[in-house]
């Protein structure tokens, strides 16, 4: 897993953190369904710029990049994305697929039928069932925390942490809502000790980014990062 010594460093540091520790725990988004191959090689090479954390990008670019910058690059992909209602099965064969292609981190899609009749141990045991077709590699819970209530963003802290995925993960960016500090406070009290917290969505200006790092996040997922810090606005997610 690829989280910088320096991102945990910071979160008991304070604020105006530097360029490099905040870039060093992006994980660099583009998941738009009209991404382009140009968008995804531009996202490459400024993730290789500035040393982020990932690119994180649809799973249909991920033998091209991989073939293009090989190990130069750290590849995060998504699975049942965004909705995440697609079987088990299903979202175990999108992960092989993946790792075939080259992703080394993967961002999963939580199944909210289940959380809605409150089967969260087929959460529990579809979650392991993917951090056991990636072994080592790193697995991101998206919980999607916009549609559930303090109850249900609790039990899932606990089905990720049972699963043994390494981070639990606020949001699409496709929901009703991004990430919040109310809900990375939540999760700080209810994840276990091999739990990390990735914020993702809404986040917009260098301040956002401070403050979820100095919150407890390892990894922040956006598309805004390099834009915000170079002075060149906010992206869209």
């Amino acid at each position: 897993m690829r989280t910088s010594s320096k991102v945990c460093a910071s979160i008991k540091g304070g604020y105006n953190l530097d360029d490099s520790t905040i870039y060093s725990a992006v994980d660099h988004t583009l998941l738009s369904p009209v991404a382009t191959w140009e968008e995804i090689i531009a996202i490459c090479e400024e993730a290789i710029k500035y040393k982020t954390a990932s690119i994180c990008i649809p799973p249909s670019y991920l033998r091209r990049v991989n073939e293009k910058y090989g190990s130069s690059i750290n590849i995060c992909t998504v699975i049942g994305f965004p909705l995440g209602y697609n079987t088990t099965v299903a979202k175990i064969a999108e992960t092989k697929d993946a790792l075939a292609n080259g992703a080394k981190e993967f961002d999963v899609v939580i199944n909210q039928g289940d959380v809605r009749a409150k089967n969260f141990d087929a959460i529990t045991q579809e979650l392991a069932a993917i951090k056991a077709a990636i072994g080592h590699l790193t697995l991101k819970v998206i919980i999607e925390c916009c549609y559930l209530n303090e109850a249900e963003k609790i039990a899932l802290c606990k089905c990720v942490t049972a699963s043994g995925a390494d981070f639990i993960k606020t949001s699409t960016g496709f929901g009703t809502g991004g990430a919040t500090i109310d809900d990375i406070n939540l999760f700080k009290q209810h994840i276990g000790s091999n739990v990390q917290m990735k914020a993702a969505g809404g986040m917009k200006t260098r301040q956002d980014f401070e403050m979820f790092i100095n919150a407890g996040c390892t990894r922040l997922g956006t598309s805004s990062a390099v834009k915000v810090l170079t002075g060149g606005g906010a992206g869209a997610y």
